[in-house]
This record gives C-alpha cells, structure tokens and sequence, in this order.
C-alpha cells in the first residue's frame, strides 16, 4: 500500500516519553496508519530508545536509526531522507498524539490547498501542576499574544516542529531544516512561505505538549527562543513584530522599578503585581487546579524575562558587537 503520511520523531534521552507517544499513535485510525510509516531517529543518546521501537508491537511500520548528535534540525532531516510518504509529519518526542489527530489532519488536507500545516497543543488532565502552569504560560494572550496557543500569527501562520506537516516535496525544495539549534522550525515556515508554499492552521489537529519539567528548564528554552527570534529577523527581515518586544520592554520595566526604589519608592511594582494576580485568576479559570493557579505567575515570569533577557543579549552579539550568530544554551533543546 502507498504510504501517505511518514511521522518523524527525534528523539534524545526520553525512551519513556517516546513510549507513550508510540503507544497514543496506535491509538489512531487503522485506515488512517495503514497508510501511515514512523520513523524514530535516536539523536546521540546515551539512552537508547531502540527497544523501545522494537517492542511497540501496536504501531505499525516502525523504523529506528541511530546517529551522531546533529542537533534537532539535523535529525528531522535524517528521518525525511528516510521517508516514503507524501506527507511528512514531525512531532516532538514529549508529545502525546490524542486518537483524532490523523482524522483532523485528513480533513484539513482534503481540499488539496495546503503545503505546510500546524496545530495547537494544550495540557493533559495528568500533566503536573508545573507542566500546566509552564503550558499556560507558553499559550496565553496575556503572556504571547495567543500566537502560540492556536491562534494565527498577525501576517502569516509559521508552524512549529513539535506538531508540523509538510509536503515532502515542499521539504526537499527547500532543502529541510537549517543547522540553527534553535529557531530552526520558524525559520523552515519562513523559506517555505517565501518559496510560496501555502501554510494553515489545522484547530482540531492539537497534540499534549509535556514542554519542560521545571521552571530553571523552562527559562533557558525560552532564553534560547529570544535570541533565536534576532538571529531569525537578520535572517529573514521584517519578520520580528512588535508583539515580539513586549518581553524585553517587560524586563526593562521591571529594570527600572528595582533601580528606581531609593527614590520612587515601591509604587512602580504595583502594575507587576495587578499582573501577577490576573494571571492567577486567568490560570484558575482555565486550569481549575489551584496549584497549578499559584505557579501560572512564576511560570509566566520566568517566560517573559527569559525571552526578553535572551532577545536582548542577541541584540548586543549580533548588531553592537556585529557577530553572525547568537547561541546561549545550546544543549537545552532536548533536556
């Protein structure tokens, strides 16, 4: 039978994480895996995840290699250069595929109009309180403008590795991913769009994001995500939106109230704390778990200084000290 869909999965150290994404993938239409192939590349781990594959019996035409670490872009593209199918489709190996996803996906292909498609994620009813509180932060509007929680981007829609298809043929066009270690998805979406391929949102074809496990994690992924986001606009221009600033004017307000205390006072820091109680009200309202309510404060805190702290230092390396690159954490992506 023609394969369709070849589902790609770097992976680094999370045989058990990979496992419950397998298991959710058997979980899937028959019809829908019959014409669909996996393709796991074990990316330099020192724990292995090829029993893992050989002992999914409930997923079908499973597929293991193992290499040399090359980063996240470079084992995504030694997976494409395995693939049969039409359709590559990448997840993040800490995902959890719920059993209508490929349904969705179907549907949202059926009109021929797309090349490049994404989808949400959002948190499951067993994540921690830290995973719910760190998923809120990563998709609210009062913390990213929503652009990560599902909604589409203030131009286009750039969709993200962790749940993202794309026609092989667009793929190999462009050559795959880039070597960047981060940004390296965004930056994907970006020549694809100029190349003039049609991205979408697909709503209904979400995924369970587990993100990282504590908040110190969690920092340094966005830290690298700020600095990603300067090297992406000297890579692509114009494509940096003031929604973009808004961490790093955070982070220089809360600068000037601390510098600003001997002769202020404490008056400036009211506006941070009304901040911080909307947010506990809004993570109460969205994740009725009171726990979870408590850490959605830090968790947005440590999103919005990590990613205008890290903005801001590239900022410094590339256009003051007039580097071509920007890199900070570089082992963080699978950590």
């Amino acid at each position: 039978m023609t394969i369709r869909y070849s589902i790609i999965i770097p992976v680094y150290n999370r045989p058990g994480e990979l496992s419950e994404l397998l298991e959710s993938l058997a979980a899937a239409p028959a019809e829908v895996m019959s014409r669909t192939e996996v393709i796991v590349v074990d990316d330099g781990s020192e724990e292995r995840s090829g029993e893992v594959c050989r002992n999914s019996r409930d997923t079908p035409d499973i597929r293991y290699l193992y290499q040399d670490n090359r980063g996240p872009g470079g084992a995504r593209n030694t997976g494409a250069g395995m693939a049969r199918g039409e359709w590559l489709i990448f997840f993040d190996s800490d995902c959890i595929i719920p059993p209508g996803y490929m349904d969705a996906v179907e549907q949202g292909l059926s009109n021929g109009n797309v090349d490049v498609f994404g989808g949400p994620d959002r948190a499951s009813d067993d994540f921690t309180p830290t995973q719910k509180a760190i998923d809120y932060a990563m998709t609210s509007f009062l913390t990213t403008g929503g652009i990560r929680g599902g909604r589409k981007q203030l131009d286009r829609y750039y969709p993200r590795s962790f749940n993202m298809g794309i026609r092989k043929s667009a793929f190999d066009a462009v050559d795959g991913f880039s070597s960047l270690r981060f940004g390296e998805d965004l930056d994907l979406s970006m020549r694809l769009i100029a190349a003039g391929y049609r991205t979408a949102l697909l709503d209904r074809a979400w995924v369970y994001h587990k993100r990282r496990t504590d908040l110190k994690k969690f920092f340094k992924q966005v830290y690298n995500s700020g600095m990603a986001r300067v090297v992406l606009n000297k890579r692509h221009p114009g494509t940096m939106k003031a929604v973009h600033w808004m961490p790093s004017l955070f982070v220089l307000y809360l600068a000037a109230a601390f510098l600003s205390l001997p002769v202020a006072g404490g008056w400036l820091w009211l506006p941070p704390a009304l901040f911080c109680l909307l947010l506990f009200l809004d993570g109460w309202r969205k994740t009725r778990h009171l726990v979870s309510a408590l850490l959605v404060p830090p968790a947005a805190l440590f999103q919005l200084s990590g990613y205008g702290t890290g903005l801001l230092h590239a900022l410094v390396i590339i256009h003051i000290l007039g580097r071509t690159d920007a890199r900070a954490f570089e082992k963080n992506f699978y950590r």
